[in-house]
């Protein structure tokens, strides 16, 4: 264990962990979301996220764009990133509307025991997974040098980057948008009810379908913001790139109390902040295991997470 190690980078350590637990929080959103409406783990939200990696990349690739490309000016970056985040962001609501669609409507609709849900759940992820692995060969692929990583702030050894703060005001950003959204729409009202009593909100004329479709959706949405920033953050993308991150944002879920908006935020930092430490003190190695034995450690003596209010009775 390098305590010194530790001490002595702690500062940078805990600004990479911002930035990643940024980009947890935002993918653990759709696992939140889904679970607090339908009690539901969608274990296919892993490849929602997937898929939006490779929507930027393709979108950038039309434009003549990959990994040896130069850096483009302010306005094409911006513009490009628009591009990517739009492209992202359609693609992985979309996949994230047809599971729901094909894999999970049916199901409710014969009224399928819990098991049959998990069976799906894991199937989905499994199948898409597989097709992109088929489509993309299963080679890595690089991303274009869409935004040119600057310090701009330096605290002692500390550096803080303009793409660290892109993506961590981004990730605060969306998650108020949606807060709003959820407490303060006509919609968002019946999330709420949906979630607090399906039943009861039923018979006050809420469309429970219609609900969990844009629950899907608006998970899907959250997966593609997080599928960009992650692009642009690693600097490469795989087909099995939405596995451990998965298996994170799932950790962050639960650890911030699955169901709870700002638990998942709050789990999201906190969860990368502390495997950034994790991976300091014990080889970067360990980043992906400290994620686990969080997840461990909360099931074991705190199951209902920090926050530990579900969707329906939270006010976010």
């Amino acid at each position: 264990m390098n305590f010194s190690g530790l001490i002595e980078n702690f500062g940078p350590l805990t600004v990479a962990g911002l930035a990643q637990g940024a980009i947890i929080a935002l993918f653990a959103l759709g696992y939140t979301l889904v679970y607090g409406v339908l009690r539901l783990i969608n274990f296919a939200h892993s490849e929602v996220f997937l898929v939006g990696t490779y929507a930027c990349l393709i979108v950038w690739g039309w434009f003549g764009l990959d990994q040896n490309s130069a850096r483009p000016d302010f306005g094409a970056m911006l513009g490009f990133m628009a591009l990517g985040l739009v492209a992202a962001i359609v693609v992985s609501g979309v996949v994230a509307l047809f599971v729901e669609l094909v894999a999970y409507r049916p199901l409710r609709r014969r009224n399928a025991p819990p098991l049959a849900f998990l069976i799906t759940a894991i199937g989905a992820s499994l199948a898409i997974s597989e097709f992109v692995g088929v489509a993309t060969h299963r080679n890595q692929r690089g991303v274009p040098p869409i935004i040119q990583a600057k310090t701009v702030i330096t605290i002692g050894n500390t550096h803080i980057t303009n793409l660290q703060i892109l993506i961590v005001v981004l990730a605060l950003v969306m998650m108020f948008i949606l807060d709003r959204f959820i407490n303060g729409s006509r919609l968002g009202r019946g999330i709420r009810a949906v979630a607090q009593n399906p039943d009861s909100a039923a018979l006050m004329g809420v469309n429970k379908s219609r609900v969990i479709s844009l629950v899907f959706l608006l998970g899907g949405l959250m997966a593609g913001i997080a599928a960009v920033m992650y692009d642009l953050k690693i600097g490469v993308t795989k087909y099995d790139a939405g596995f451990l991150l998965g298996i994170d944002a799932f950790t962050a879920a639960v650890l911030g109390g699955i169901g709870n908006l700002r638990g998942a935020l709050v789990g999201g930092i906190l969860l990368g902040v502390l495997q950034s430490y994790a991976a300091g003190l014990f080889g970067s190695n360990w980043l992906h295991a400290a994620a686990f034995v969080i997840l461990v450690l909360i099931l074991m003596f705190r199951p209902s997470g920090l926050l530990g209010e579900s969707l329906g009775r939270a006010r976010a």
